[in-house]
Parts: structure tokens; C-alpha cells; sequence
């Protein structure tokens, strides 16, 4: 029965990209259309034809077809479906969202998703990688997403985060008792209970691995912001991963564990706050991503610094220690030539608000069409997905949205999304 299971846990986590498509043919005219954001050409007057699930073809003109779905955006400015590199689905930070996890089973957890996941979709973000939630809860929901039963976006999930014995990762702030209930088995300590870990993920159906290479400023534990794996450590956890396909993204605010992370072969940086000059030519030679987060950094100041703060002791400390500087450490990678993907680390803010994400990065140096590249493009290129989302182009999944305004002017238009349309479905 646990190989039954586990083999299609497998096939769920190959299937991740799938979804219900729209049966009849859809034509989408466009007054104006970014189709390729690598190329920043705009074009006017076109028609996008999508057929079941995909871009069948994109046409001069305004055109449609006997039986077909017109879509009539000849007003507005149509774009690829946007792509949140970083969210946390089944959950929101709040002043009671500390209790979630003793309150919550994993269905209920599934469910609360359910909603954030619709919030997300009609924000415009038609994919999302999901870097840390309850295995059960969070699989559950990518599996009914993709079979159509519940709408969001399509969801590439990490589930359980590898972590440290009282890392950043692992259950802290409660009694003994329930802590020792409510930790997770991707929990490890040496390199080879790294690799246990790692293959336990992959078993259970994480398409990707997300790991807690340093402290985090939401652990409610005095631990610091530094490395916490060892160095053997993570090139096990590395190392074991690539073995069985997946890709490995690291939660990292010290630059030791930045730097040892990328060292040992990582994919991509999640938050990156103390990056430095070896960080960056680490960056460069690898190839790696970095996922700022800026959304997460000025959420938790804010709070931390607010009338009304409702983290810890713990978390306030570090919150005002990282949160003013994640908005300087994204423009010194941007100037230094870092490959940046869109990621927010929502369910930190709340979610339906992830494009205020582009604002901030225009803020670190970015400009808007850069900002957009981030979060199509690039954010497909990180998932080695650029086959299939990112961009519109005949062949690909029929992922778009549309605003009333022009992005590439003013990127705070992408917060008014007046159209969503997701594998070939009118959701907006």
C-alpha cells in the first residue's frame, strides 16, 4: 500500500504543470500585447487563439470563429500569466495565525489554501511555487487544482522545508510536548538523515526542495540569522536532490550560509539579505537565482515598528535587524548582474496583494519591463519551465492577463488585474 501511494504521489509531482483546460476555442483580442517580455516588443491589434489549454496561434487583427469564445480586451494591455516564485498557500500571518498550528488539521489547512489559492489566481498569478506547508495540505491542493476541482494557480510545491534539529524549519515557541508532535519528518540532523530527508520529500511528492540554510526572522527562537546546516551537510542535501530531479532552493539571510548554499552547488536564494561580492560572483558563476522577497521584508518592518505589532520578542528583533535591508541587497544584485526571479514569500503578507512585489523592485533599480521579466520569463527559466509558461507563443499553455493601463510605464497597474485566463479557462 506505501508503494501505491508513493507512486502516485509520483505521478502527481510529474503532473504538476497540468490543469483543466477549456474544451471550446477561445479567441482573446488584444488592443495591446507583451507576448515575449525577454523582448520587450509591445504589439497592437491581435488575437490570441487558444485551444485546448494552449496558445494554438497569435494573429494580425481582430478575428474570430463560428462557435468560438470571443474575449473582447481590445482596451486593454495583455501580458503572459504572472509567476510568484515564493508563496506559502495555506496560511497567513495575522495575530492569532501563531494558533493555526495546533488548531488546524491538514484538511483544514487544504481548504484555507483553497481560498488564498482563488485570491492568487485573480490577482493575476496563474503559477506558484509553494516553498513550505504541510505535506498533506499542500499536495492536496496542487493535485485538485490541477484536476480542475477547486480554481488557483498551478502550483509547484515543496511541502515540508528541510531544516535543522531547532532550525528555522522546525517547530519552536510551543512546549515540549506539542513541539514533539508537531515536527516534521524533513527534519535532520547529519549528512546522511539530510539525504533521509530529502528523499522522504521527494517520496511524499515535492516537486522541489526548499531547505532553511539559515536562521529565519519568523522562527520564534533567538537563534540568529546565520548559516545553520554545516557545510557537509548542505552538499548532501544537494547532492540528493539532483539525484532524483529536483531542484534545490534555499531560505538564506546570512551571508555564510548564502555563500556555503551556493558553494555546494544550490539553485536559487530565497530572501538573500546579507549577500556580498563573493555572493554575487557565486551568483554569476553558477547561474543560481535570487528571490528577493521584498514583499516579506517590509511587511515584517512594518509590523515589527508598528502601533499594533503582534510578533514575538524573537521575531520583532530580527525583523527590524533584516527588514530594512533586503530593499538595498536587491539593487547590489541587480547592479551586479544576479539572475532575479518574482517571488514575495506571501502568506508573510496577504495574499491577492503579490504584484506589489514590482513596486518594490522597481524602488531597488529595476525597471518595470525588468520587473515584469522577473516574474515571466526569468521565473520560468528558475523552474526550467520556459517551454511551457513565461511567455505566449504557439505551444504553450494558455496562461495570460490583462490590465487597463501600460505596465511598462507604470508596473503598479499590475495590482489591478481585470482578466485571468488560466490553461485556456476565463477565470476573470
Amino acid at each position: 500500500m506505501r508503494g501505491l501511494l508513493a507512486g502516485v504521489c509520483a505521478l502527481a509531482a510529474a503532473g504538476a504543470l497540468g490543469g483543466a483546460a477549456a474544451a471550446e476555442t477561445v479567441f482573446v483580442q488584444a488592443g495591446k500585447l507583451l507576448a515575449d517580455p525577454s523582448t520587450g516588443k509591445v504589439e497592437t491589434a491581435k488575437t490570441l487563439v487558444l485551444e485546448n489549454g494552449k496558445v494554438s496561434r497569435i494573429v494580425d487583427g481582430y478575428v474570430a470563429e463560428k462557435g468560438g469564445k470571443v474575449v473582447d480586451l481590445k482596451d486593454s494591455f495583455v501580458l503572459p500569466g504572472l509567476i510568484d516564485s515564493h508563496v506559502h498557500l495555506t496560511g497567513q500571518q495575522g495575530p492569532t495565525s501563531r494558533l493555526d498550528e495546533v488548531t488546524q488539521s491538514s484538511a483544514d489547512q487544504a481548504m484555507v489554501g483553497a481560498g488564498f489559492a482563488r485570491k492568487t489566481l485573480m490577482a493575476g498569478f496563474t503559477t506558484v511555487a509553494d516553498l513550505g506547508a504541510d505535506n498533506q495540505a499542500i499536495f492536496a491542493l496542487r493535485d485538485g487544482i490541477k484536476r480542475g476541482d477547486v480554481p488557483g494557480p498551478r502550483i509547484i510545491a515543496a511541502g515540508s522545508a528541510v531544516s535543522i534539529h531547532g532550525g528555522h524549519g522546525d517547530v519552536n515557541g510551543f512546549s515540549d510536548e506539542v513541539m514533539h508532535v508537531l515536527r516534521p519528518t524533513s527534519v535532520c540532523s547529519g549528512a546522511d538523515d539530510c539525504r533521509r530527508a530529502v528523499r522522504e520529500q521527494v517520496w511524499h511528492g515535492a516537486d522541489i526542495i526548499k531547505i532553511t540554510a539559515t536562521g529565519g526572522v519568523l522562527s520564534n527562537t533567538s537563534a540568529g540569522l546565520a548559516q545553520q546546516f554545516s557545510d557537509e551537510e548542505l552538499k548532501a542535501i544537494v547532492d540528493a536532490a539532483h539525484r532524483m530531479g529536483r531542484k534545490v532552493t534555499a531560505h538564506a539571510h546570512g551571508v555564510d550560509g548564502i555563500n556555503s548554499f551556493l558553494k555546494a552547488g544550490g539553485d536559487s536564494i530565497e530572501h538573500g539579505t546579507y549577500l556580498d561580492a563573493e555572493s554575487i560572483a557565486l551568483f554569476k558563476k553558477s547561474g543560481a537565482y535570487l528571490v528577493p522577497t521584498l514583499m516579506a521584508g517590509d511587511f515584517v518592518y512594518r509590523i515589527a515598528s508598528g502601533p499594533n505589532n503582534f510578533l514575538t520578542p524573537a521575531q520583532t528583533a530580527k525583523a527590524l535587524e533584516a527588514g530594512p535591508k533586503m530593499l538595498a541587497m536587491a539593487r547590489r544584485a541587480h547592479e551586479g548582474g544576479v539572475k532575479i526571479a518574482f517571488g514575495t514569500d506571501t502568506g508573510v503578507s496577504a495574499h491577492g496583494d503579490n504584484a506589489g512585489e514590482f513596486a518594490l523592485l522597481v524602488k531597488a533599480g529595476l525597471t518595470p519591463l525588468e520587473a515584469i521579466q522577473t516574474a515571466t520569463v526569468n521565473a520560468a527559466d528558475h523552474f526550467s519551465l520556459s517551454s511551457e509558461i513565461g511567455s505566449l507563443a504557439p505551444g504553450k499553455a494558455a496562461d495570460l492577463i490583462a490590465v487597463k493601463g501600460n505596465p511598462l510605464r507604470d508596473v503598479t497597474v499590475l495590482q489591478h488585474v481585470t482578466s485571468v485566463i488560466k490553461g485556456g479557462v476565463v477565470y476573470k
